[in-house]
């Protein structure tokens, strides 16, 4: 075993900033020493919550307080210019989704991580739900043949006090996307992991109902992937109340897998808290079908045995720290936060025009 500490740090210490925070402080390998915001009194403030050092510049806050690792925990548009600075100073740099709102955003922060020869990766902590990773298995150990259908629903629901709760929401420039960017990426990252590469999307975006925000709502998505299945998506924040979120493969032996990963009234960030526990709601692989409803149970026990809105952000945490400390790559890397965002972006080409978009796409 490595007992050797990590030193991190996080930079934005708004809503989602006490996630990291919390992982940071309770992990034994490590080392929380810093925070850093543009709001250098925010930065204060945060930083005596946790006993760290506060800074207002990321550099300066690498290199005074030595960090190997931090968060970033800022608005999405902002991402790309820390990650590129903080893999300038040779630190390890775990991103909050999405990894960016543009593939020339992602393109830098990959190329920015392979110059210096230090880990990306993008926090998607529902791949760590245990009834999603049942799935993944369950797909590597060929239970379902090979995924020939892959389907991403999410019925959500954002209110007009959410979008006024920070200026940046809602906007193209403050936001980079909507319900895409922001709900969506979860359950996009996740039918990617399962089904593959893509090679053709087409797509279409609409805001419904929510005439206060420029990006979208609503959207959908009909995907052709590099191995000849297909997918579908409908993501919306369109329903209120909010109904679900889930993600569904189906195999070539007929089989079906499926997870729903949110439900009832969707999580918010520093807004409101976990009501569901995400279950297996379909099951029918051979042999295993007699077996959801006692996956369901005990995944539900094991959910709220923890404090689960905190404790995947710590488990993907833990693991991004094991990969330096192992030298090895993260479970979620930056390359896949960029096939979440090459996604969004193929929807809002295939919108403008019409047409199917083919991959990959041009920065």
């Amino acid at each position: 075993m490595n007992n050797r500490r990590i030193r991190t740090a996080l930079v934005g210490c708004g809503k989602v900033a006490d996630f990291h925070a919390l992982a940071y402080a309770g992990l034994e390998n490590s080392e929380f020493v810093a925070c850093c915001d543009s709001d250098i009194e925010r930065a204060r403030s945060f930083a005596e919550k946790y006993n760290i050092k506060a800074y207002d510049n990321t550099s300066k806050m690498i290199r005074d307080s030595k960090v190997e690792m931090l968060s970033i925990c800022t608005p999405h548009p902002l991402h790309a210019s820390i990650a590129v600075e903080a893999a300038n100073e040779k630190c390890n740099v775990l991103v909050e989704k999405p990894l960016a709102v543009s593939l020339d955003d992602c393109n830098k922060i990959i190329q920015a991580g392979e110059q210096n020869q230090v880990k990306i990766g993008m926090i998607a902590q529902r791949r760590f739900y245990r009834p999603c990773m049942r799935i993944k298995q369950a797909i590597e150990d060929g239970k379902i043949g090979t995924p020939i259908i892959g389907t991403v629903n999410v019925y959500g629901w954002r209110s007009k006090e959410y979008y006024e709760s920070d200026p940046w929401r809602g906007t193209w420039k403050g936001e980079g996307g909507g319900v895409m960017a922001t709900q969506a990426t979860h359950q996009i990252d996740l039918l990617l992991w399962y089904m593959g590469e893509i090679e053709e999307v087409y797509g279409i975006w609409k805001n419904y109902n929510h005439p206060y925000i420029e990006v979208e709502d609503t959207a959908l998505a009909i995907v052709k992937f590099k191995n000849g299945a297909v997918g579908n998506l409908v993501m919306s924040n369109s329903q209120n109340p909010a109904l679900f979120g889930n993600v569904r493969v189906h195999g070539s032996n007929g089989a079906s897998l499926g997870v729903q990963t949110d439900g009832g009234s969707m999580f918010i960030a520093g807004m409101s808290e976990i009501t569901e526990a995400p279950y297996n709601d379909i099951w029918t692989v051979q042999g295993e079908a007699d077996n959801l409803e006692q996956m369901r149970k005990e995944d539900t026990e094991e959910f709220f045995r923890v404090d689960s809105m905190y404790h995947y952000h710590r488990v993907q945490i833990a693991e991004f720290i094991d990969s330096i400390l192992q030298d090895r790559q993260p479970l979620v890397t930056a390359h896949d936060g960029m096939k979440a965002v090459e996604l969004m972006i193929a929807v809002y080409q295939s919108t403008e025009t019409g047409l199917p978009v083919k991959f990959p796409l041009k920065a």
